[in-house]
């Protein structure tokens, strides 16, 4: 039996999981520099220990209501189809250890999170986890515009 850790966040009143092995850093939220000409779930880039990550803003993205930043919004930087960006969530909850046999495929009626982004989801207690899959959440089209913002602040 296979266990799998998960980085375990919040977004509204749902659980979400990223694989902590994509994930390189949990930060506390930082300054963002805006940068023009980009969908507006990308709030724009940050100089992180020297390193421009651009910053998505997962409840735009998921098109959930906007929420106020405050002392438990957090940025997970992960490193997705090798390139590290930051998703500013509501709250990052706990690491969590998830057996595979608790993890089952995402039911065809899931509400919320567009579908294809969503690898499972995980039963934990008496709470489901949605797991995400952070090479599906970001697009063809957003990996280009994102590695030309990236070129133009290098």
């Amino acid at each position: 039996m296979a266990i799998k850790q998960q980085v375990v966040f919040k977004l509204d009143n749902e659980e979400y999981g990223l694989d902590i092995m994509k994930v390189h850093g949990i930060e506390k939220y930082h300054k963002i520099t805006k940068v023009p000409n980009t969908p507006d779930y990308i709030e724009g880039i940050i100089n992180l220990r020297g390193e421009v990550h651009p910053i998505y803003n997962l409840r735009k993205k998921f098109k959930m209501p906007e929420k106020a930043i405050d002392d438990a919004t957090k940025m997970i930087i992960v490193n997705s189809c090798d390139m590290m960006v930051g998703f500013i969530v509501d709250a990052v909850t706990e690491i969590r250890h998830i057996d595979e046999q608790d993890i089952k495929p995402a039911p065809k009626l899931i509400s919320g999170v567009d579908r294809r982004y969503i690898s499972g989801v995980a039963k934990a207690d008496d709470r489901m986890i949605i797991l995400l899959d952070v090479d599906l959440i970001l697009e063809d089209e957003e990996k280009k515009e994102i590695s030309q913002v990236l070129e133009n602040n290098d």
